[in-house]
């Protein structure tokens, strides 16, 4: 199976930013701990801060990787266009959030891409991930 992991804008700054919602582990460290607990499996990660680049890399991997595991942090409220990328691609999207967005600020609220996704996973920190990684794992697509 081959996942594709795309992270939006901030993501980068996991570990270092407001730990407080987002942790002390770097995405590059909890990335090696997925790789090592699912060798079986091939998963590639993707960051951006630049919208474009992110609706770039879904239609990239939309037609050839078996799903896509998606936060696109800021851009989740904001990006028709990325729920438009969601909605023209053949595969399943996972759409994932470190925090509750619901427990934040009433602008987090509101996502232009969940609509368009097979499941969402949110609030349970960087573990978020490997709950979608485990979705696909035992076929809970929405299909």
């Amino acid at each position: 199976m081959k996942l594709q992991i795309i992270n939006g804008p901030n993501l980068n700054l996991i570990g270092r930013r407001e730990k407080s919602i987002y942790g002390v582990l770097s995405f590059d460290d909890y990335l090696d701990y997925l790789l090592n607990k699912y060798p079986q499996l091939t998963i590639d990660y993707f960051q951006s801060n630049i919208e474009g680049e992110i609706i770039d890399k879904i239609q990239e991997v939309g037609y050839s990787y078996d799903g896509i595991i998606l936060n696109a942090a800021a851009y989740t409220h904001t990006s028709v266009g990325i729920a438009d990328a969601i909605r023209a691609i053949e595969k399943s999207v996972i759409e994932v959030h470190i925090s509750n967005t619901k427990s934040r600020e009433d602008y987090r609220h509101k996502s232009f891409i969940s609509p368009h996704v097979n499941g969402i996973i949110q609030g349970f920190g960087l573990l978020s991930y490997e709950l979608a990684i485990i979705s696909f794992l035992n076929n809970i697509k929405g299909e």
